[in-house]
């Protein structure tokens, strides 16, 4: 028989590399979102032009625009992302000391954790600290992806294609902002409420019991009865 803990990771591993790609397509949007190629060079050194045209950029030549403004955006588009990669590092540290030390018991209520967590005090402590990390982690990285989105309104503004363009910004956008929600969401009852609900767990089930291997190398099998 698997244990439960390794379905639970693995579980989480294929989450996140889901949501990971999402997000990478919905933070980094000055180089994914259709944009306006207008001009076309000879492809030398001297880059000199030669045309114009109404082609959609590749993602090369939308990382290698020089334009003042699509580079500030790129930047900030890329601090955007750097956030995502710190939310999720806290995320991913937080979900597997979950995995690690509590457990999911569908006989028992989700808010029963903080009635049997007290019994443990360094547990208790570390759960407090991890939740509080991850609801400020998360809404800084709010703040810096709206900052984000507003910047790329006026990049679309100059270099419109097409409907594609809209439609991408929306759909990469829409995605991203699902993810900030739901998360924050999990964030803000698990420090308000005082437990710990999953970030990756479908319908985000509260882990609400100690662990099984847990209670067994204490010897405090009984704790999750009091």
């Amino acid at each position: 028989m698997i244990d439960q803990d390794i379905v639970q990771r693995i579980k989480v591993i294929c989450i996140f590399l889901l949501q990971f790609y999402k997000v990478l397509m919905g933070t980094m949007m000055t180089l994914f979102v259709p944009q306006t190629c207008k001009s076309i060079s000879d492809g030398s050194e001297n880059n000199i032009i030669i045309g114009e045209t109404n082609r959609i950029c590749t993602i090369t030549e939308n990382f290698e625009n020089n334009e003042i403004y699509h580079q500030l955006t790129l930047y900030w588009n890329s601090i955007s992302f750097f956030c995502f990669i710190c939310v999720y590092i806290l995320e991913l540290k937080r979900e597997s000391w979950a995995i690690k030390f509590l457990d999911i018991d569908n006989n028992k209520p989700d808010n029963s954790l903080k009635e049997i967590i007290i019994q443990e005090p360094k547990l208790d402590k570390y759960m407090d600290k991890l939740n509080k990390y991850y609801f400020y982690g998360l809404s800084v990285t709010a703040f810096v992806y709206m900052i984000n989105v507003l910047l790329m309104i006026n990049v679309l503004y100059q270099d419109y294609h097409s409907m594609s363009t809209i439609s991408c910004f929306i759909s990469f956008t829409l995605l991203v902002q699902m993810k900030l929600y739901n998360s924050l969401s999990v964030a803000y009852y698990s420090v308000k409420d005082d437990k710990m609900m999953s970030a990756f767990m479908s319908e985000f089930v509260s882990f609400n019991v100690l662990d099984n291997d847990y209670l067994i190398s204490k010897n405090l099998t009984n704790i999750n009865n009091p």
